[in-house]
């Protein structure tokens, strides 16, 4: 048993070699992908060992050198390619490999295969919940708020995070056949109830008409817009004096697109520059400059719009935020806090 288990990894070893010097051309296509891999002669009878993640060769020829090539030709939505928005630019993602023996052992060769296409403009993460959390609607208008997970890319699978990680709450208003709209987070807090009471106590998130305070006083921000329509608040997690059980209830404004003022913004503060700044055009950050004091909505401008501009209260949670030195005495699941790298891609401008 020995000997034949020691030929067997030899065997193993020389083919690796083999495959590593093979011929591998990848053309990306529209939703698919189109890859010739030949390869020598002695790998020929061990064609069937050659994957493009979970598929087999769709198509496979001997040449009259003895060589052997292998295409591959699968859409995107084939053979487990995993996909990922990154700022400007979307990705599939997969792994050509040679497995000489069963798929529970590791492969002996490993090709990495990549296709890179810009992000599809006025592109919405596809989620199968739009409506997590409590959403409301008026007239032809939908409103949505969600906790994402942090590629930005889904609905969440967890609603614990630890103190000082950062939880993505995204919000959207659907536009339909609607004229284009602007989402605003005009007033958010946190509670520890599912509905603000007369006597609840809260944390003020967002207020002022739309300045983001926890900017200030945490490293909270807006993340840039990939629509008017919809908004990202990157929030950091804090842990409120009256308990670890969050609730977040935010105001959602639809408005005219065209129009900032004191009263519908999107304002939070660069810590570079000491400074208030809007969202949707840095150049018309004056209109932030009262974050600090008292701003006063246009009620002139807000009656014009009064038969189009809608707001809506939105609820999510709840969500659990643990001091990660009390998570074993809580025996609470906690997530690991996100790393630099995965903040990165958080905060990245599309």
């Amino acid at each position: 048993m020995g000997p034949h288990l020691y030929l067997g990894v030899i065997i193993v070893a020389v083919f690796a070699t083999t495959v590593t010097n093979a011929e591998i051309k990848v053309v990306c296509g529209k939703n698919k992908i189109k890859i010739t891999w030949k390869i020598n002669a002695e790998l020929v009878p061990y064609a069937a060992r050659l994957f493009l993640g979970t598929c087999m060769a769709s198509g496979f020829d001997i040449l009259p050198s003895g060589e052997g090539e292998a295409e591959f030709n699968y859409g995107f939505a084939e053979c487990k390619f995993k996909r990922q928005i990154k700022g400007k630019n979307l990705f599939y993602r997969n792994e050509l490999t040679y497995r000489p023996q069963p798929k529970s052992k590791p492969a002996a060769y490993v090709y990495p295969i990549e296709c890179v296409y810009k992000r599809p403009a006025g592109w919405v993460p596809p989620f199968l919940n739009p409506g997590a959390g409590v959403s409301e609607g008026r007239g032809s208008l939908v409103f949505h708020m969600a906790l994402l997970n942090d590629q930005l890319t889904h609905i969440s699978k967890t609603k614990v995070f630890t103190l000082g990680s950062f939880m993505p709450i995204w919000a959207a208003v659907e536009q339909k056949s609607h004229q284009p709209l602007l989402l605003l987070m005009e007033e958010c807090v946190a509670t520890t109830t599912p509905e603000l009471l007369s006597g609840s106590q809260v944390y003020p998130i967002i207020s002022n008409y739309g300045c983001l305070l926890d900017s200030k006083r945490g490293n909270s921000k807006f993340l840039p817009r990939y629509q008017s329509s919809a908004l990202t608040l990157l929030l950091q997690a804090f842990q409120l004096r009256f308990g670890n059980e969050v609730y977040i209830h935010c105001k959602l404004i639809a408005w005219d697109p065209e129009v900032h003022d004191d009263g519908k913004k999107a304002c939070h503060y660069k810590k570079e520059s000491e400074s208030w700044e809007l969202l949707d055009d840095s150049s018309k950050s004056s209109v932030c400059s009262c974050c600090d004091s008292t701003c006063k909505p246009r009620t002139k401008r807000g009656l014009e719009w009064a038969t189009n501009g809608f707001s809506h209260h939105s609820v999510l949670g709840p969500l659990i935020i643990v001091d990660p030195s009390d998570s074993k005495a809580n025996n609470v699941s906690v997530p690991a806090t996100y790393s630099q790298e995965a903040q990165s891609k958080l905060t990245e401008t599309p």
